[in-house]
């Protein structure tokens, strides 16, 4: 009997994904385990693997359609098995509607919840808002007819929005050309579509600067007793299979910066700041077209062996597109190491819905100034001195902090990172 192929959990967050790509045709041999189609959505990509050898018999779901978790949208067999009439009814055919017999909560009922199209998504509602859309004469493809992120993007691609009142007017956007197409002019732009990754992140940002009044604060921090220690212990972590970077380091200052000053470890809402009970730091990675954010949950409550095992295996997995939806989410505070990469200094752009997010720029040794009397006037006592220097940027919402409370957090980083060991 056939093996059918089925849309995966992929998180508890995520209830459907969208068909990007079938790495194998129809006929094709195939391995277990063996990758056999790429599934988007809107957190992450994700290679889905055969769950038997064989042959592929069928594809039911195309490229580009988004289906719901538990959906057949493939079988597996054995070469010229056929699938059945049966098999292929079930596999297509729409979630059974409630039994009459079983009581139907009422639209008012304060327990009912929208399903279909009378479920709209804060994605979707958010488009809808910034491109005056009417979700009504928009054509739904997710469960139960409900409009998706991607059947907006679609209906924005047609050259027609709605107005809010069903009328149509055209969209005054032209066309993005065919990149199979000829070009003319070898010296004209070549277009190059946005991935699902670039276009959520750019989503992300413009939302994220519209959001919060971003406001950024400068700070220089010695660490030097940081290089010292790691130094001293890169040998002793490495004979445990660690690989002791700085990043750990930084993770932990932040994690003790917000357990005493808990306003950062917050977010804004009309009804006031919600205060998170629970420390979880985000730390941004670099990734092939894009930027991943996974999450350390409790981060407060790991010792340093600890961090330096959960940040290379988040980052391990990111890079191999190996992580899930529901390690990218849940961040109550981010950290974003650009000095990997040689950048002295950057202004991040905070990560929705939190307070702040910090920047970590280049380790490098700079001249500093040892006062050995008043610490501003000249004196015959200081000394410049050569040590490990880093610059630290805080991007903060001014909604729900002022910088004095700014530069109370990054004074309790600073404080740890110079006083390490």
């Amino acid at each position: 009997m056939p093996t059918p192929i089925k849309m995966p959990q992929l998180g508890e967050t995520v209830v459907e994904g969208t068909v990007s790509r079938w790495l194998k045709q129809p006929g094709d041999r195939v391995e277990r385990q063996e990758i056999v189609l790429e599934i988007s959505t809107d957190k992450i990509d994700t290679e889905i693997p055969a769950p038997a050898a064989g042959t592929l018999l069928e594809v039911l779901a195309k490229e580009g359609q988004t289906v719901r978790v538990g959906t057949v949208i493939g079988y597996i067999g054995a070469p010229g098995e056929a699938v059945s009439s049966e098999q292929l009814s079930v596999s297509s055919a729409p979630s059974s509607p409630p039994s009459p017999q079983s009581p139907v909560p009422s639209p008012q009922s304060p327990t009912a919840k929208p399903t279909g199209r009378d479920f709209v998504s804060p994605v979707v509602a958010r488009m809808a808002a910034e491109h005056n859309l009417d979700l009504a004469v928009i054509s739904g493809s997710g469960l139960h007819g409900r409009v998706t992120k991607k059947d907006v993007e679609n209906f924005l691609g047609t050259g027609d929005r709605g107005l809010g009142t069903g009328k149509m007017i055209p969209n005054p956007q032209s066309p993005i050309p065919n990149p199979q197409s000829p070009i003319s002019n070898p010296q004209s732009p070549i277009p190059n579509p946005l991935s699902p990754m670039r276009r959520a992140i750019a989503e992300h940002m413009e939302r994220s600067v519209r959001t919060s009044p971003h406001v950024m604060s400068l700070y220089e921090v010695d660490v030097t007793g940081v290089v010292r220690h790691r130094e001293a212990h890169k040998a002793e972590y490495a004979a445990k299979g660690i690989d002791l970077t700085f990043t750990p380091y930084f993770v932990a200052a932040v994690a003790e910066a917000l357990r005493t000053n808990p306003q950062v470890n917050s977010s804004f809402t009309a009804e006031g700041l919600l205060l998170h009970p629970r420390i979880h730091v985000g730390v941004a990675v670099a990734v092939s077209g894009g930027l991943l954010v996974p999450v350390i949950r409790d981060a407060d409550e790991l010792n340093l062996a600890g961090l330096s095992r959960a940040v290379n295996d988040l980052a391990a997995r990111a890079r191999a597109n190996k992580l899930s939806p529901d390690e990218l989410q849940g961040g109550t505070f981010t950290v974003t190491n650009h000095g990997v990469s040689g950048s002295l200094l950057g202004t991040p752009i905070i990560n929705q819905p939190q307070a702040a997010i910090l920047g970590i720029g280049k380790i490098e040794k700079r001249p500093v100034v040892r006062s050995g009397g008043h610490p501003l006037l000249p004196s015959a006592d200081d000394a410049i001195v050569i040590r490990p220097m880093c610059y630290l940027s805080l991007s903060f919402d001014h909604r729900i902090l002022n910088g004095a409370e700014a530069d109370g957090f990054v004074g309790r980083v600073m404080d740890v990172l110079e006083n390490w060991g």
